[in-house]
């Protein structure tokens, strides 16, 4: 199996006709949003106070330094082993165990981690104990303070290197571009927060960042006098602050899963991509997430206009309404490579450099079994998870309306959920090769 094929079904996976699931699912958003300007005329949301406190022992437990750093010191250990492997392992990626953790286990298994765990890898991010080790030898932090100007925009950036090296980059694969990137990514941004101080993570990190913005979804949260709770994902998605830069990384992950059900297409491998080169996977890319960029901030600042928000503040002010879109699309591209290829993991783990009679866990001999899932279950987790994603989007939209105008009309927000039909009937064409 390639690495990095996804998995995604094509048209004859889909268990119902192709145009019935579009037009069912555009149905569904519509429906959703009637019903909202129907029966949810109240912000329901807008609860800071609400939620389940777990026991206070837990909380010392999770908020411990001392778990904080031996979960970081663990994580490093592993990023230790995986370069290592990447630079001396088999060479063949087939056999070779740095890709598949980094572009499977790690970068898919990031999603599910965050909505079960919280922000989980803000906690163990290998790369803040490696910064916090060096501080103490180069303490000066110059740049510190300056983050604020800059928002999410950093990682925003940090996000698109990554994804173009896993969509675009055709060597991507290889032992060697793991080992370079996962070489050149630490010393980047450990250089930077020792620029700018250990809050650059937050807000230039890719990786922590994207497991931030999808554990906004999650059902942990935190109250204004800081105790950890338990509560409706949904409070939380309302509550968490509207950042600079947000809506920059939410478009630059819908652009790309978009670009990747472009590049499964045959119009594309025909076509522009054709050549299967940097340069024409770079422009597509780059393409799919303008068309994003603009038909959402179009949406946003139509909404915004009508409903008499100030200029320039819509697309931040909704951004965080189109992170259960993202996280449908995400779902749905991923969901097959992460049953099916990552076992992979599970078995090159039993021996990771590739040595003789070498079986640590004895599942070197093993081989991927291809119906753990089936094409039928794959096809109806890929709609369900966009059309919920969507439906929770227009939620979170028209809760946010309420918050802004006290208000709902439906002339108000109608611009964005025309933009969300489309966005759904564009990703499941693109998913299942319209």
């Amino acid at each position: 199996m390639e690495l990095l094929a996804h998995g995604v079904g094509s048209r004859t996976d889909l268990p119902i006709p192709l145009g019935l699931a579009l037009y069912g699912a555009g149905a569904a958003i519509l429906l959703s949003f009637v019903v909202l300007l129907l029966f949810w005329r109240q912000p329901k949301l807008d609860r800071p106070s609400s939620g389940l406190p777990v026991p206070a022992a837990m909380q010392r437990l999770l908020d411990s330094t001392a778990v904080r750093r031996g979960l970081q010191a663990a994580a490093l250990a592993v990023t230790v082993l995986l370069t290592a492997v990447a630079v001396a392992g088999p060479a063949e990626t087939a056999r070779n165990l740095a890709p598949w953790v980094l572009y499977v286990t790690f970068w898919v298994g990031l999603v599910p981690a965050s909505l079960l765990l919280g922000p989980v890898w803000r906690v163990i991010n290998p790369l803040r104990l490696v910064h916090r080790g060096l501080r103490v030898v180069l303490p000066a932090a110059p740049g510190a303070g300056r983050l604020p100007e800059l928002g999410l925009w950093p990682a925003t950036a940090s996000l698109l290197v990554f994804l173009w090296l896993e969509l675009v980059y055709p060597d991507r694969a290889e032992p060697s571009t793991v080992a370079v990137f996962l070489i050149g990514y630490a010393v980047v941004h450990v250089g930077l927060a020792l620029w700018f101080g250990e809050d650059w993570f937050a807000a230039g990190d890719g990786f922590e960042v994207y497991s931030t913005v999808i554990a906004r979804l999650s059902p942990w949260g935190r109250r204004d006098d800081g105790r950890l709770v338990l509560r409706n994902p949904l409070v939380n998605a309302t509550l968490a602050p509207v950042d600079r830069g947000l809506a920059a990384v939410v478009v630059v992950l819908l652009g790309s899963t978009a670009f990747d059900g472009l590049s499964r297409t045959v119009f594309w491998q025909t076509g522009p991509g054709a050549a299967n080169d940097s340069l024409s996977g770079t422009v597509g890319l780059l393409v799919m997430i303008g068309v994003v960029a603009g038909l959402y901030v179009l949406g946003a600042r139509l909404s915004g206009r009508l409903a008499g928000q100030p200029e320039g503040i819509q697309p931040r002010r909704y951004a965080g309404t189109v992170i259960p879109i993202a996280l449908g699309y995400t779902v749905a591209h991923y969901f097959s490579l992460f049953l099916l290829d990552g076992q992979t993991t599970w078995i090159l783990a039993s021996n990771p450099f590739g040595l003789v009679a070498v079986d640590l866990f004895g599942t070197y001999g093993n081989v991927v079994d291809l119906t753990a899932v089936g094409s039928d279950a794959i096809a109806l987790v890929q709609v369900g998870a966009i059309v919920t994603g969507h439906v929770v989007g227009v939620t979170l939209a028209h809760e946010r309306a309420l918050l802004s105008a006290r208000r709902a009309r439906a002339s108000d927000q109608l611009p964005l959920v025309i933009v969300m039909v489309l966005f759904t009937v564009g990703g499941l064409g693109l998913l299942f090769g319209f």
